[in-house]
């Protein structure tokens, strides 16, 4: 690789570190090509991002944001994943590693917090940003839709009563 091509490298490599708010290191030794693009499909379906990298232009690409800690985690083999959701690089990466053994998960941060293997799990098994965002949605609704029930209950009491006496009339 030319000078040129790892200062580009080092470049995107470190813009989306920038723009990411989590990043997963993983070891992905013997993977194969079927199975990085499958990952790679998943990650991006999930609005994550997966790619191989040379630790040294890693650690190079980390220097100036807030992943600058994690620059140790980077030996053998590495794979990144990153995301700008919170939780979507994690969890793809910890659902892919739990049905092939050859993406090892070694850590990762979540903006200046370091995070380690049992880290990312945790982090894996909390709900993404879009659930989150539809619970908070559907408690706001409930009361809402609940309040109209309540409101037209009265209303919807009155008229049977109302409808009773009528009929009680015509009866006579």
């Amino acid at each position: 690789m030319e000078r040129a091509q790892k200062e580009t490298k080092v470049a995107e490599m470190h813009q989306s570190f920038q723009d990411a708010e989590i990043v997963v290191v993983t070891h992905q030794s013997g993977m194969t090509v079927e199975e990085s693009t499958d990952l790679r499909r998943k990650m991006r379906s999930a609005g994550a991002s997966f790619r191989v990298t040379k630790n040294r232009l890693a650690r190079i690409a980390l220097k100036g944001t807030k992943f600058e800690e994690m620059d140790g985690l980077f030996t053998g083999p590495t794979a990144v994943a990153t995301s700008s959701d919170p939780v979507a690089a994690a969890k793809v990466a910890v659902d892919f590693a739990k049905t092939n053994e050859k993406l090892i998960i070694v850590g990762g941060s979540l903006g200046t917090q370091s995070l380690d293997l049992k880290g990312v799990e945790a982090l894996a098994s909390l709900p993404s940003l879009d659930a989150l965002r539809a619970k908070i949605v559907g408690m706001i609704v409930t009361p809402a839709t609940r309040i109209a029930g309540v409101l037209q209950a009265p209303a919807g009491q009155l008229a049977r009563v109302v409808n009773a006496y009528a009929q009680e009339g015509d009866a006579a």
